[in-house]
C-alpha cells in the first residue's frame, strides 16, 4: 500500500469514528439546548413588553448603584450618586427610588433620587450627618431618613423633595421603622441602647423605652399593635405594645434568644418572626402572639439577615462569614439544605413575583440571583431551587431594594 493510499484509510478511519461520536451526541446536546431554551417560559414569569423591574445595589466602596435588569437577568448600567450610598428603597406609588448616601464623618448626607424609568439621578435632598437607613410612607409622600451622626431622624416631603422636619431620637439612631397604619414611627438607637417611638403626624417623640443594648432592627406587626427590636449588643428581644384605643405604649417583655441578635425578619401573616443570631450561628423562632421563644436552629457561619417567602413557608438566611444561604422550611420546623453564593452574603431581596432571591455579596463584590421555592412550584416540577446565576457590582455592596412598574 502507497504513503497516499494509507492516509487516505486512516482519513477514512478518523472521519467514521468522528461521526458515530457526533451521531451518539448531537442527540443528546439537542436536547439539552431544547432545555435550556424552555426552560425560562416555564420556571419564570411571562412579563409584558412594557414591564420593566429593576434591582437597585448601593456600592458603598465606588459610589455608585447597580442597576441589575431583572426580567432579562442581566446588569444593566451602574449609576454614580455619591461617596458612600448604604441604604436604598423603591417608592411605593411614583417610579422612583431614593439612595442615602452617608458622606463622611464630619459632613452633611444626602438623599439621591433616580427616576426609574431612566435609571438616572433626578435629584438630592441633603439631610444631615450619617444617614444610614430611609423609610417611605404607604403613599409614597413621605419619607423618613435616620441620621446616625445627628441622633435625629429627616423627615423628607417627596413631592417637593425638600426637608420638613427634623426630630430628636437616642444616641445613633439606625433605623425608622413606619407602622402598617402610619401611626408610629419606631427608631432603634444603637449606641443609646434605646427604642424611641415617635408620632409622625405630630413630629414628636411619644415614648423612650431604655434597656435594649445595641438596638438593631425593628419589626412591626400587620396590625399596627406591637413591635419587636434585636438588642444587637446583647441577647435579647424587646417586645412593645403600641398605643391604642386610649391604652399607652408599653414594654411587654425581653426575651432571651442567641447572642449578637442583628435583624429579625417577619413571617407576613405576622405570626412569627425569625431572629438572625450572629454570633451564635443560629435562628430563634418567636411567636408574635404569646411572646414566646419556640426554638433555636444552627444556620450557618455568622447569620446577619433572614427573608420570608410572600406563602409565608420558607425563610433564607444570609451567613455572612461563608459563601452560603441557608434555607429554613417553617412548616417542617427544620434547616432544609444551603445554596452557595458569593463571599460574604448579607442582604437579600426577593423579585416582586418572588420567583428569584437576589444576595448581596459583600465581599466579593458581586449578587447571587437564586431561583426560589416559588420558581420549582410555578415549573410543574422543574429544577429545585438554588443558584441561577451571577452578576457584578461596584465595590462594597451593602443593600438591595427591587421596583416592578409599566411604562406608557
Amino acid at each position: 500500500m502507497t504513503a497516499r493510499a494509507s492516509e487516505l484509510r486512516l482519513a477514512r478511519e478518523e472521519g467514521g469514528r468522528i461521526g458515530r461520536l457526533f451521531a451518539v451526541w448531537l442527540p443528546a446536546i439537542w436536547i439539552f439546548a431544547l432545555g435550556l431554551t424552555g426552560c425560562r417560559p416555564h420556571d419564570f414569569p411571562q412579563y409584558p413588553p412594557n414591564y420593566r423591574e429593576y434591582a437597585y445595589v448601593t456600592n458603598g466602596g465606588s459610589g455608585t448603584v447597580s442597576v441589575l435588569d431583572v426580567v432579562n437577568v442581566r446588569l444593566d448600567r451602574e449609576v454614580a450618586v455619591g461617596l458612600n450610598p448604604v441604604a436604598v428603597a423603591a417608592s411605593p406609588t411614583r417610579n422612583e427610588i431614593y439612595v442615602v448616601d452617608s458622606g463622611t464623618a464630619e459632613g452633611q448626607g444626602a438623599v439621591a433620587i433616580l427616576n426609574a424609568e431612566k435609571n438616572t439621578v433626578a435629584g438630592y435632598i441633603p439631610v444631615h450627618r450619617l444617614p444610614v437607613f430611609i423609610e417611605t410612607s404607604v403613599d409614597g409622600n413621605v419619607a423618613w431618613v435616620a441620621n446616625s451622626g445627628s441622633n435625629n431622624i429627616s423627615v423628607l416631603d417627596l413631592k417637593t423633595r425638600r426637608e420638613v422636619a427634623r426630630i430628636g431620637t437616642g444616641e445613633e439612631p439606625v433605623e425608622a421603622r413606619v407602622a402598617p397604619d402610619g401611626k408610629t414611627l419606631v427608631v432603634p438607637n444603637r449606641r443609646g441602647n434605646s427604642v424611641t417611638l415617635i408620632d409622625p403626624a405630630a413630629y414628636r417623640v411619644r415614648a423612650v423605652f431604655e434597656g435594649c443594648p445595641g438596638a438593631s432592627d425593628a419589626v412591626i406587626l400587620p396590625d399596627s399593635s406591637k413591635a419587636f427590636i434585636a438588642c444587637g449588643a446583647g441577647h435579647q428581644v424587646m417586645a412593645i405594645a403600641l398605643a391604642h384605643a386610649g391604652q399607652p405604649d408599653r414594654m411587654e417583655t425581653l426575651m432571651d434568644v442567641g447572642l449578637a441578635p442583628v435583624q429579625l425578619a417577619l413571617k407576613p401573616d405576622g405570626g412569627e418572626l425569625f431572629v438572625s443570631n450572629s454570633m451564635s450561628d443560629s435562628i430563634s423562632e418567636v411567636v408574635t402572639t404569646t411572646d414566646d421563644v419556640g426554638g433555636a436552629y444552627l444556620m450557618g457561619d455568622s447569620p446577619v439577615r433572614g427573608i420570608v417567602t410572600g406563602d409565608n413557608s420558607w425563610l433564607y438566611v444570609s451567613n455572612v462569614r461563608s459563601q452560603e444561604v441557608t434555607m429554613y422550611a417553617i412548616d417542617d420546623g427544620k434547616r432544609a439544605g444551603g445554596i452557595h453564593v458569593g463571599d460574604g452574603p448579607s442582604a437579600m431581596a426577593f423579585s416582586a413575583e418572588g420567583h428569584l432571591l437576589f444576595v448581596v455579596d459583600t465581599r466579593s463584590g458581586d449578587v447571587a440571583v437564586v431561583r426560589t421555592a416559588a420558581a420549582q412550584a410555578g415549573s410543574g416540577g422543574g429544577p429545585s431551587h438554588g443558584l441561577f446565576t451571577m452578576l457584578p457590582t461596584g465595590r462594597g455592596p451593602n443593600a438591595i431594594a427591587v421596583k416592578g412598574f409599566k411604562v406608557p
